[in-house]
């Protein structure tokens, strides 16, 4: 029997010393192939038969849109806030009093001013005057004869006619310029030619690099020559008027 024993032990001990030790033995991941859809298989019956009672008028009105009534109050569009460099510009057509009484004077008066508006910038222009703008104007070509109509002032010695102060912006609505109606007045001016100033060349350099630019601007100016400016006389801004009003009451 101690022999047997012995024999037994030494057997183990054998086999556990011919095999590999345990971290490099392979890992069994716990990898299922049952599925966990709702299918019908995996669905206890007592929840497929929880939904049985529900009628199926109740299920259609549920899944198809409903609809609104004819009565329903449409929604408010989303008012967008205008950008602090927005701008309205707001020309009065209209008789006032003041236009009424003040524009027979000022056309009895000869030599008359304007302040014309063009792109945005004031310019005090009479008859005569050449104006060279700070820009060049696009598709204009010398020769072309451009009809002025945006101006806020027009006045002679003893009378002026002006349109309302122009109102800053804010958040809640844009700037807003007011200009005389074109009718009131004929302002043209005849484009004289196409003015550039010399060649400048500027030097840039940039912090611990040798390397200099070279920048080369030349800018170019149109100058253009108030050939007519002329105030209408009151009856010939109502003659002007008539038709538009005679338009608007028929339609």
């Amino acid at each position: 029997m101690a022999l047997l024993a012995r024999s037994a032990r030494s057997a183990l001990l054998e086999s556990r010393s011919i095999l590999p030790p345990t971290f490099l033995l392979p890992l069994r991941a716990k990898i299922t192939t049952v599925s966990h859809h709702l299918e019908t298989g995996n669905v206890p019956e007592p929840l497929i038969r929880s939904g049985q009672h529900i009628p199926k008028d109740t299920i259609a009105k549920v899944q198809s849109p409903q609809k609104l009534s004819s009565n329903t109050p449409k929604p408010a569009a989303s008012e967008q806030k205008p950008s602090p460099h927005a701008r309205e510009d707001i020309v009065s057509k209209h008789i006032t009093p003041t236009i009424r009484n003040l524009l027979p004077l000022l056309h009895s008066q000869p030599n008359h001013y304007i302040t014309i508006h063009i792109h945005g910038r004031p310019y005090l222009l009479t008859k005569g005057d050449t104006l060279r703008l700070p820009f060049l104007m696009p598709h204009v070509k010398p020769g072309d004869v451009l009809r002025l109509n945006r101006a806020t002032h027009i006045g002679s010695r003893d009378y002026t006619l002006k349109a309302p102060e122009p109102v800053k912006g804010n958040a809640d609505h844009g700037k807003k310029v007011f200009y005389l109606d074109e009718r009131i007045f004929t302002c043209r001016a005849r484009v004289v030619g196409i003015e550039s100033e010399p060649l400048r060349v500027e030097e840039k350099t940039k912090r611990r690099q040798r390397h200099t630019k070279h920048v080369k601007s030349k800018l170019h100016f149109t100058v253009m020559k108030i050939s007519d400016l002329e105030v209408r006389s009151l009856e010939q801004y109502e003659e002007a008027i008539k038709p538009k009003e005679k338009n608007t009451v028929q339609a």
